[in-house]
């Protein structure tokens, strides 16, 4: 399955923790980020990651089209929502994209648990016939 993550700058080491945590899981998939997000979850995991453009340089948008595609199974989005920086991907457009499709988000730590380990049981296996 295609597993997208991205994350706010406060919330870049809790994504680089929850990658530790989960790299078993996660090294089934394969993993799309953002620039600065994948370089971050690489340098502590050694998984495999394609990474885009960093956010606001584009990354979230390049990420944007390929939900809209229908190209990833779940999307992680570990956001900020007290204090996101002007420069960081807001989440509404993606939240929308992801509705639109179906596709399984989470934009915090304990739905991002949930959808990891159903990606492990096989629960979000129905993604794969409506391709």
């Amino acid at each position: 399955m295609n597993i997208g993550l991205i994350a706010h700058d406060s919330k870049k080491t809790l994504m680089q923790n929850f990658c530790i945590a989960y790299r078993g899981i996660l090294s089934k998939h394969e993993l799309y980020a953002t620039g600065t997000t994948g370089r971050l979850i690489e340098e502590v995991t050694n998984l495999s990651i394609h990474k885009y453009l960093a956010g606001p340089l584009g990354g979230k948008q390049q990420l944007g089209a390929q939900i809209g595609q229908n190209e990833i199974d779940a999307l992680i989005f570990l956001r900020d929502p007290f204090t996101p920086k002007p420069h960081e991907p807001d989440v509404n457009d993606v939240i929308q994209l992801c509705d639109m499709h179906n596709i399984p988000m989470a934009t915090n730590l304990a739905t991002a648990e949930l959808i990891v380990l159903a990606l492990d049981r096989g629960d979000l296996d129905w993604r794969e016939m409506y391709k």
